[in-house]
C-alpha cells in the first residue's frame, strides 16, 4: 500500500511550473525504503535566522520561500519562538551554519530561485491557504501586494477580490476543482489560515475569579459584571475568559451573554450561534461544548468585544458562567489577526493542497469529499478547528476514509529535519527483570506523542527536566518521525535513561480510530504501523478508537481490530484511551488495558488512585495504566508523585507492566 509514496511524484503528478512546460526537480534524497513522508535531501549548509519577532505576513513569506528553496536542497532554517526550540535541534542537523541577523534579507538572497509571488487577500483569511497551495505549484512565495512590490517579486497570481470572506465553501470548492488535480495526492494538509498574536502593553483588570477547583458546574450562575470604567476606551470593551487554574482542564464556561447600556439591553446571544459572531473578537483558543456553551481550558482563552452607544454611563454584562473561570477586561485590542505561517515549508515543497474545513456541517461534507479522493493510508498533516470537538470529528471522518492524521500544524523546519540522517534504532529495549507479586502495578504514560510538533517542542522541554529518569515512565512518540524527523527520534532513543520507555503514540503510524476504518482497509493501516514499529523498535502502543454514539465514552477495540494488529505488527500490548480505567481484555490474545486519568497534580492524583483501589483485597496483583497530561505535568511532577506512592504501589515501565500482566493471566 505504501510503495507508491517513495516520492510524491510516484503518484504521476510531476508538474509543469506555471504551465510553461518546465519540469520541477524531484526531491534530492532517494532512499532504499519507501517513505510515507518524503525528504528533500541532506542539509549540509544552512542559512539560519530568528523570525520569532516578525509579523505573520513576513513569516508566511519566509516559510513559503523556505519550502521552494529547500525542495531543491535544504538551505533555510528558522527559529520561530522565543523559547528557542528550533535552536535546540539545530546542532542535530550536522550542517554548517551561517547566522543572519536580518531574516528578510534572505528574500533577496534566494529571490532568483522563485518565479514570483502569489498575493493573498487580507480581507479573505482562507486565501492564505490557497496562496500556499499555489506557491507550491508555481514555484513561488505567498505574499501581500506590498511585500511583492518591496522585494521586486513578479505577481504570478493575485487573489484579491477572487473569493468572498464569508464563503469558505466556495473558496475551497474552487481550490478542489481547479488546483487539486495538479497537487500531490500522497499528502493532504489542513492548516488554519490565520492566528492571533498578542499586542504588548495591554492592561487587564480582573473582574471575577473562581479560586476553587470546580469541575461539575456546581457554581453555575448568571453573574453581572460592571464594565462602566472601561467605557473610557475608544476601541470598545474587551472581556476575556480564561482558566483560573490551568492545570486540569476545567476552565471558564459560558452559556449565555447579555449586555445592558444604562439599563437597556443591547446584546444577547448564546455561544455557537450566529448572534454571537459579531461580538466574538478572538475565539480560536476555545471550543463549543455540548451544552451550547463556549469554554477554554489550560492556557487558552476567548475574548468578546462590545461597544456602547455614545454617552453611555453604565455598562453591565450578564454572563451565565461556571467552572474555573478568570474574567478580565481591557479597553484596547489585545490581539491582532495575521497569517498562520507554520508547516507551510513542507506543504509547499510537497505541492500539497492546503485547506481548513471544520469537520461538521457543510464544511465537513466537503472534507469527506477531499478524503475520498486519496488512497488508503494517505496522511492528513496539520490539524482541525474547534479544539477537542474538532479533533474527535475530524479524526473520525479521516478514519472513515482510511486516512491517518499526522498532527503537524506547529512542526517547524520540516523540510530540513526530514532529510537529516540519523541512526534510528530498531532494537526493542531490554526489559528489566521482575517477579509477579500481589501489588498494585502502575505504569505511567505521557500522552500526545502522535503529535510530531509535541515531539519537537513540548516533549523536548519535558525531556530536559533534570528529574527525568527518577521514576519509570512511558513516553509516547510518533514512529513517523523515522521519516520526518529521524534525528529527533534518535535523540530520544540515545538519551533515554533506564526508566524511560518510548512507545508508539495513537494509534501506530499516525493518529486514527481503527474501528472507524472501512473493514477492507484496516490491514493497510496495521501493515503500515507494523513497518514503522519494527523500524523504530517499539512493541507497545497507546491507542484511541471512536466514541460511542452518545459521545459519552470510547468504544473498546474488538477481536477484528486487535487481530489485525496481531497479524501485522510486533505489538505485545495496547493501552487504550479510556479515562475511567475499567477496561482489561485480551482480544486476539493481546492484552489491552484502558487508561486511568486522575485530575490535578501529584497529591490529588495519589488520592484518586487510593480511592480507585478501595475494593482491592490485596490477594492478587492489580494493574493500572495511569495517564499523564503532557501539557500540564513535568518529570518533576512525576517524581513528586513517585515519592507519594508507597506500598502497595509499584511503578514500572510499560514493557514490565505487560510482562507481569501476562504472567498474572497464566
Amino acid at each position: 500500500m505504501v510503495s507508491r509514496r517513495t516520492f510524491l511524484w510516484a503518484n504521476g503528478v510531476v508538474l509543469a511550473a506555471g504551465g510553461l512546460g518546465i519540469t520541477l526537480p524531484e526531491p534530492a534524497a532517494a532512499t532504499t525504503r519507501t517513505a510515507l513522508l518524503p525528504n528533500f535531501g541532506r542539509p549540509t549548509r544552512l542559512d539560519v535566522a530568528d523570525v520569532s519577532a516578525l509579523h505573520g505576513n513576513d513569516q508566511l513569506l519566509l516559510t513559503t520561500l523556505q519550502g521552494i528553496v529547500n525542495r531543491r536542497q535544504p538551505r533555510l532554517y528558522f527559529n520561530y519562538d522565543s523559547a528557542g526550540y528550533d535552536l535546540r535541534w539545530l546542532s542535530s542537523t550536522g550542517a554548517a551554519v551561517t547566522r543572519h541577523d536580518r531574516p528578510l534579507d534572505l528574500v533577496a538572497r534566494y529571490k532568483n530561485e522563485v518565479r514570483g509571488a502569489i498575493v493573498h487577500d487580507p480581507a479573505v483569511p482562507d486565501s492564505v491557504n490557497v496562496a500556499t497551495t499555489l506557491a507550491g505549484l508555481e514555484n513561488a512565495v505567498a505574499a501581500t501586494a506590498e511585500q511583492a512590490g518591496r522585494y521586486g517579486l513578479r505577481i504570478i497570481t493575485d487573489l484579491r477580490g477572487r473569493f468572498k470572506a464569508d464563503d469558505v465553501l466556495g473558496t475551497y470548492r474552487w481550490q478542489l476543482d481547479n488546483l487539486f488535480p495538479r497537487c500531490t495526492h500522497a499528502l493532504l494538509t489542513g492548516l488554519p489560515p490565520t492566528r492571533t498574536a498578542r499586542v504588548d502593553g495591554v492592561q487587564w483588570r480582573e473582574v471575577a475569579h473562581e479560586s476553587e477547583r470546580i469541575r461539575d458546574a456546581s457554581n453555575r450562575a448568571v453573574r453581572s459584571f460592571d464594565l462602566s470604567q472601561e467605557l473610557s476606551g475608544q476601541d470598545g470593551v474587551y472581556l476575556r475568559f480564561q482558566d483560573s487554574l490551568g492545570d486540569d482542564g476545567w476552565g471558564a464556561s459560558v452559556g449565555s451573554v447579555k449586555v445592558k447600556a444604562d439599563g437597556k439591553e443591547i446584546v444577547s446571544f448564546i455561544p455557537g450561534t450566529d448572534a454571537e459572531a459579531p461580538y466574538l473578537f478572538d475565539g480560536l483558543n476555545s471550543s463549543i461544548g455540548g451544552d451550547a456553551n463556549r469554554f477554554s481550558d489550560g492556557g487558552g482563552y476567548f475574548i468578546y468585544r462590545f461597544t456602547a452607544p455614545a454617552g453611555t454611563q453604565q455598562l453591565l454584562v450578564e454572563v451565565d458562567l461556571w467552572n474555573q473561570y478568570l474574567v478580565t477586561a481591557a479597553t484596547t485590542a489585545p490581539t491582532r489577526v495575521e497569517p498562520f505561517p507554520y508547516f507551510r515549508d513542507y506543504a509547499a515543497a510537497m505541492r500539497a493542497m492546503v485547506f481548513w474545513l471544520p469537520p461538521s456541517g457543510a464544511t465537513g461534507t466537503l472534507l469527506d469529499e477531499i478524503f475520498s479522493k486519496v488512497k488508503p493510508t494517505t496522511p492528513y498533516t496539520g490539524w482541525f478547528s474547534n479544539d477537542v470537538a474538532g479533533e474527535w470529528g475530524g479524526v473520525d471522518r479521516a478514519s472513515q476514509h482510511a486516512v491517518e492524521v499526522v498532527p503537524a500544524d506547529y512542526y517547524m523546519n520540516a523540510t530540513v529535519h526530514a532529510g537529516v540522517p540519523a541512526k534510528v534504532s530498531n532494537r526493542v529495549r531490554p526489559r528489566p527483570a521482575a517477579t509477579l507479586r500481589n501489588r498494585v502495578y502502575l505504569t505511567l504514560t505521557f500522552g500526545e506523542g502522535d503529535n510530531i510538533q509535541y515531539c519537537q517542542r513540548r516533549m523536548r522541554e519535558l525531556w530536559d527536566d533534570p528529574k527525568r529518569g527518577g521514576v519509570p515512565v512511558n513516553w509516547t512518540v510518533s514512529p513517523l518521525l523515522a521519516d520526518i524527523g529521524p534525528a529527533l527520534l534518535a535523540h530520544y532513543q540515545r538519551t533515554a535513561t533506564a526508566n524511560d520507555l518510548l512507545i508508539s503514540g495513537p494509534s501506530g503510524a499516525g493518529y486514527t480510530y481503527p474501528g472507524s476504518w472501512p473493514a477492507k482497509d484496516v490491514d493497510a493501516y496495521t501493515e503500515l504501523s507494523g513497518r514503522f514499529l519494527r523500524e523504530t523498535g517499539m512493541d507497545l502502543v497507546y491507542a484511541y478508537n471512536y466514541r460511542n454514539p452518545e459521545n459519552t465514552g470510547w468504544v473498546a477495540f474488538d477481536e477484528r481490530i486487535v487481530g489485525s494488529y496481531r497479524k501485522n505488527t510486533p505489538l505485545r500490548g495496547i493501552i487504550q484511551s479510556w479515562e475511567s480505567g475499567d477496561l482489561l481484555t485480551r482480544p486476539a490474545g493481546i492484552p489491552l488495558i484502558g487508561n486511568f486519568s486522575p485530575q490535578g497534580k501529584a497529591q490529588e492524583y495519589r488520592d484518586t488512585l487510593l480511592k480507585h483501589i478501595e475494593g482491592w483485597d490485596g490477594k492478587s496483583p492489580l494493574f493500572i495504566a495511569g495517564a499523564i497530561n503532557a501539557w500540564n505535568w513535568t518529570p518533576s511532577d512525576v517524581a513528586e508523585l513517585g515519592a507519594l506512592l508507597t506500598d502497595p504501589f509499584e511503578i514500572v515501565r510499560g514493557d514490565t507492566f505487560f510482562k507481569l500482566l501476562n504472567d498474572a493471566a497464566l
